[in-house]
């Protein structure tokens, strides 16, 4: 029996796949399997509490005054002070009310899928990688000796990637306008984030911090180079509207780059 366990979910408005390549046979693999379906179950308990689009959550019902914050889990409290955290940081270029609605989108899905992550490394699994709609968290590598692989999906050309990222217990995440459109709305304007970027990815070693900070470096557009390069353990690529590219300094340390950004 292989030691690999994959399982693709349809959960929070994406496929989150999960890559297991040590679970085992016998009792580990059913405490992995175990695991899994507790990382499973947890997703859609963030989905179910956390979703904008249910009329019934409770991030719903928070934003219209009909619960407060103490009557929701104790997790809302949790996403609400990590999307203040890093509104502090960004100069409020991110926020967890963008146009003035409560929606902590921008830190839900990179801070539920590390989570997730976290179920099946307490589970015993050290080598796996936990992918939300191409946002990652990794845990080890996929073979001895051999980094995980990220693609970056090209923001330009539907089907083709930009970059590839390589690297052991990395996170990656991508905010842009590829897939949805101008939804990333800049909250020192109530406006969509216009800055001449069509996607923005970042890399680190948890998901919930390159998550919000691909949406912070969007969102800041020519001004989101220099603001990477101050945070720490953050490495930033983007791909601008006219097809070049910009990276940080130590991006290299992940992927291949050419010889000058352009």
């Amino acid at each position: 029996m292989t030691e690999a366990l994959r399982h693709a979910e349809p959960v929070m408005g994406t496929v989150v796949s999960f890559d297991v390549r040590d679970a085992g046979s016998g009792e580990r693999r059913a405490g992995v399997e175990a695991g899994l379906a507790r990382a499973v179950a947890w997703l859609h308990r963030v989905d179910r509490v956390f979703s904008t689009y249910r009329p019934d959550s409770q991030i719903s019902r928070l934003g219209r005054g009909e619960l407060a914050p103490a009557d929701c889990d104790p997790e809302v409290a949790e996403v609400l002070a990590l999307g203040e955290a890093a509104e502090r940081v960004g100069g409020g270029a991110f926020s967890v009310r963008p146009g003035g609605t409560l929606d902590p989108s921008g830190v839900v899905k990179g801070w539920a899928v590390e989570r997730a992550s976290a179920i099946l490394r307490e589970a015993g699994s050290l080598r796996h990688c936990v992918n939300g709609g191409g946002d990652a968290q990794t845990v080890g590598e996929p073979e001895p000796g051999r980094p995980w692989g990220l693609a970056v999906a090209h923001p330009l050309h539907p089907g083709a990637f930009a970059i590839l990222v390589q690297g052991r217990d990395i996170a990656l995440a991508t905010s842009g306008t590829a897939e949805r459109g101008e939804h990333i709305l800049d909250p020192r304007t109530g406006l969509p984030a216009r800055g001449g970027l069509a996607s923005v990815s970042v890399v680190g070693r948890s998901l919930t911090a390159v998550d919000i900070a691909a949406t912070t470096a969007f969102a800041l557009g020519p001004a989101g180079r220099d603001w990477l390069e101050r945070q720490p353990g953050l490495e930033g690529f983007a791909v601008l509207d006219d097809g070049r590219a910009w990276w940080t300094s130590g991006f290299g340390a992940y992927a291949r780059l050419p010889d000058a950004t352009g």
